[in-house]
């Protein structure tokens, strides 16, 4: 079992120098651990319970929130993006749907495309990251381009479109994006420990993102990332926490049972047994599915979190250095689930 067996996480850490914590729980067996600094200058190190960035791992924060208001009846799935939303995109098609930005297939322009921009950091060399406050100062990065491509044609990720999503939830709610989540989601998942902190602002216990450059030297990601997380993605959380969320996902205690599984059922496929959700990917094996996942990437940022249908092993591996999550989570696959 995997909590007789703790020297294979010690191997599989010391291996990728990792710098982060793993939480793992199977019915009520827990395994945790926890590796490097938090802050390197005073040298505190990481603990199980330290709050780490995640990047894009909370989309499925968001895609929660907004099914939440599809259980309520204030909006569909169907429903038209300019039906639910009091803001213009001049070149925007009006058809786009709520259920293709939930899956990348809106065909709307991101402000950050992987596909064309290398370095994530370039984004604040005409936009510095500190006025990115609310989910509004994003609209000038996206809001005037051309679509990509026509509505629900091809999966492109797609982080401005979970930006739309989150703006969607503060129109229909009358709450900054960042309060609901935290009222709507972290409460009744007993999240205490997680939420959307201003980068000026970090509560105790909560890890700084570095960035190691070719020389050797360090910084930190305090100037390379918005300074307040949204709804595609910054959020702050404790691997315990994280573990907390599968839980009450897969429990209904956030949505109704019939909704639950919407969001757990592969909407777009991605590549061969690759397929995603509304805010999830979702791994098959032999037409059966192996994992839920999400993930995030951002300098100073990698994060890793499953929860494995078949075993029960709900996994949460946040770090606060740019690599090392997807390494401790193959790792782990590959000893207890493969």
């Amino acid at each position: 079992m995997l909590f007789s067996q703790e020297n294979v996480f010690d191997h599989l850490i010391k291996g990728v120098d990792f710098s982060g914590s793993i939480f793992v729980k199977q019915d009520e067996k827990e395994f945790k651990l926890s590796s490097g600094y938090a802050n390197r200058v005073e040298e505190r190190l990481n603990k199980v319970n330290t709050r780490f960035g995640i990047a894009s791992g909370c989309k499925l924060f968001t895609a929660i929130g907004i099914t939440q208001l599809v259980e309520k009846k204030q909006l569909s799935f169907k429903t038209k993006l300019s039906d639910c939303l009091n803001i213009s995109f001049p070149h925007f098609d009006p058809n786009i749907t709520i259920r293709q930005l939930l899956t990348h297939t809106s065909g709307i322009p991101d402000y950050f495309d992987e596909d064309i921009m290398a370095d994530y950091e370039d984004l604040w060399k005409q936009t510095p990251m500190y006025l990115l406050r609310s989910l509004q100062d994003f609209l000038p990065l996206f809001q005037n381009g051309k679509m990509i491509a026509s509505p629900g044609e091809a999966f492109h990720y797609n982080n401005a479109g979970y930006i739309i999503l989150g703006l969607i939830i503060e129109q229909q709610t009358g709450m900054t994006f960042q309060h609901y989540i935290e009222e709507n989601v972290f409460k009744p998942a007993h999240m205490n420990d997680s939420g959307y902190f201003s980068l000026d602002r970090l509560p105790q216990n909560t890890a700084l993102g570095y960035i190691d450059e070719d020389d050797g030297s360090w910084r930190t990601n305090t100037y390379a990332i918005p300074v307040v997380g949204g709804s595609d993605g910054g959020a702050y959380v404790t691997a315990p926490d994280m573990v907390k969320l599968w839980g009450a996902l897969i429990d209904f205690q956030l949505l109704n049972e019939s909704l639950t599984k919407e969001l757990l059922t592969t909407h777009v496929d991605v590549k061969e047994d690759v397929g995603y959700g509304y805010g999830v990917w979702i791994n098959s094996r032999n037409r059966q599915v192996l994992k839920y996942h999400v993930m995030g990437y951002d300098p100073g940022v990698s994060f890793h979190s499953a929860y494995y249908p078949e075993s029960g092993y709900k996994i949460a591996i946040p770090s606060n250095h740019g690599d090392g999550a997807f390494d401790v989570m193959k790792g782990f696959e590959k000893c207890f689930i493969d």
